[in-house]
């Protein structure tokens, strides 16, 4: 068996012919019935460019339609989406007199709007009784303004915050960017199959899985985004309204005989701790002072008696 080899020359027509029609595939990738007839067109060229060229030369036309530069080149535009994408959250510090109700008044207002509890930590007093909570809900982003005023009628708020971030641009990159990417790892799993040599499969399945792990990752920011779109984020403290009893302590009587009598025997008690503080810092040196000072001193005397006997 013969195979017809075709020069160099013959065959590079064939290739710029291979890449035009990939770059339009890419143009086209949305989705659209001219698209799909267009990728149909794209995959019959290719074929033929491939046996006229080898897996290589198409392998490298088909990363260059895909490549960053060239899809951003051939990125179709996309629609806006009629739902603005936002990002909301919440913090409310409200105080109560009874936490362990105030957290089932926030329960009830989940299940009014169809939220869940994301995170909850709460603390105890001695006795055992809530003195605090704080929670993290997730609630329907169109219920958030509804969630917000419920819970801040739970209690007395003393601080309440809102945000919101438009992410409608990212979300409609992220998307333009997932169907470019599934559309060149598409047209390299073509390649793959066609290829006939291990360094053409070597090269393509290089190509495949750097793709597919780019397209992981667009996969899991589409994945974040819908998530924070969808569901709103509220940090909610709740804690014990102080008791003003606790705080408000009656002023004691300084003026009178006893209150005179009290501080007489105070100032009485600070000069005997005084005094007994002295004495015990003074006793360990007077005791020394004395067992070296008698034996001396006897000394001294036994010496000048003896001068004096005999003195005539």
């Amino acid at each position: 068996m013969t195979r017809r080899h075709r020069s160099a020359p013959a065959a590079l027509p064939t290739a710029l012919l291979l890449a035009l029609l990939l770059g339009l595939t890419a143009c086209s990738g949305g989705g659209s019935d001219e698209a799909s007839g267009a990728g149909s067109t794209a995959d019959t060229a290719a074929d033929a460019a491939a046996d006229a060229v080898g897996p290589e030369s198409a392998l490298s036309s088909a990363v260059e339609g895909g490549s960053g530069s060239s899809t951003a080149r051939a990125r179709p535009a996309a629609v806006e989406p009629a739902t603005p994408a936002i990002i909301s959250t919440g913090s409310l510090e409200v105080r109560a007199d009874d936490v362990a109700a105030a957290r089932d008044e926030v329960q009830d207002v989940l299940d009014q709007t169809g939220g869940t509890v994301a995170e909850e930590r709460s603390t105890s007093d001695e006795d055992g009784a809530v003195e605090s909570t704080r929670l993290v809900l997730r609630v329907p982003s169109e219920d958030f303004a509804v969630a917000m005023e419920a819970l801040e009628g739970i209690g007395i708020t003393e601080d309440s915050r809102r945000a919101s971030e438009d992410v409608t641009t990212q979300v409609v990159d992220n998307e333009v960017r997932v169907r470019a990417q599934r559309a060149s790892i598409a047209r390299i799993e073509a390649l793959l199959a066609r290829a006939e040599t291990i360094g053409a499969v070597i090269s393509i399945e290089g190509q495949l899985t750097r793709r597919q792990a780019d397209l992981d990752s667009l996969l899991a920011q589409q994945a974040y985004l819908t998530d924070q779109t969808s569901l709103s984020t509220i940090t909610v403290r709740l804690a014990r309204t102080p008791d003003p009893s606790s705080d408000q302590r009656p002023e004691e009587d300084r003026s009178g005989f006893l209150a005179g009598l009290g501080a007489g025997w105070d100032g009485l008690s600070s000069v005997a701790v005084g005094a007994a503080t002295a004495l015990g810092a003074v006793l360990p040196f007077a005791v020394v002072a004395l067992l070296l000072g008698v034996p001396l001193a006897l000394l001294v005397r036994s010496l000048r008696a003896g001068r004096t006997a005999r003195t005539p």
